[in-house]
């Protein structure tokens, strides 16, 4: 009799002898998945930190520069001297560097193109997209004179250059800042706190309150977009 149930029982001697390895693995299994869950629930944090951190950041700067009545009052001049230049057939050059060349890029498009509404195209151009013309010349002469060729070629008396480097002191743009004044061009400069080398040199130049690159570059696209939109109301009033 006892035989017989061991034999029925048998198949299942194994399940039970294992069993307890089965409980240490899941519970191996679930400490790793809270681990993991609790990774990314940190993780998350952080980066919505960093998120808000850069968003406040932006916002303390753009309150700063709006309490600024020296500053607003330069935005306000800097798109007069653009319409003038523009009412009177000249145009509007823009210059800088990596995320400044961007900017200027993207700017330059605005006026171009459209901004807000459909209308007339003006002209404006950033100084470094033709990529053959930028790569010549710093093979040939060096990087600083890729603008000031440029700025030689195409600028006129009464054009504006606006100079975009958030030191100030970027060798390429201050130099093609010097030559624009040699050709009576308008200088228009947007920087940083400091202002660099081209506070001394511009007609006219907008500080941002930041020693920041990412936030100066983003009230640079803010300001530029402000004296955009009052270039285009004002020639093309709706």
């Amino acid at each position: 009799m006892v035989r017989s149930l061991v034999a029925k029982f048998q198949p299942f001697t194994g399940f039970f002898v294992g069993f307890p390895h089965f409980i240490k693995n899941d519970i191996r299994c679930f400490q790793a998945t809270a681990i993991f869950f609790l990774y990314l629930h940190v993780q998350n944090f952080v980066i919505m930190e960093i998120v808000i951190k850069a968003i406040k950041e932006s916002i303390s700067v753009k309150e700063a520069f709006l309490d600024d009545a020296e500053q607003m009052m330069l935005v306000k001049s800097a798109a007069e001297y653009c319409i003038e230049s523009l009412e009177q057939g000249g145009k509007i050059l823009f210059c800088g560097n990596g995320g400044s060349a961007a900017d200027a890029q993207h700017l330059a498009a605005e006026l171009s193109g459209r901004f807000q509404y459909d209308r007339k195209p003006l002209y404006a151009e950033a100084l470094h997209v033709n990529s053959s013309f930028l790569t010549a010349v710093a093979n040939d002469y060096g990087y600083d004179e890729v603008y000031i060729r440029m700025v030689e070629a195409v600028g006129r008396r009464g054009d504006v250059l606006v100079a975009l480097s958030t030191s100030g002191n970027s060798a390429n743009v201050v130099k093609a800042v010097e030559q624009a004044k040699k050709q009576q061009m308008i200088t228009i400069g947007l920087t940083g706190k400091k202002g660099g080398e081209l506070a001394k040199l511009c007609e006219l130049c907008i500080h941002v309150p930041s020693e920041n690159t990412a936030r100066i570059q983003e009230m640079h696209i803010l300001i530029g977009h402000a004296i955009c939109e009052k270039i285009e109301t004002t020639l093309f009033p709706r």
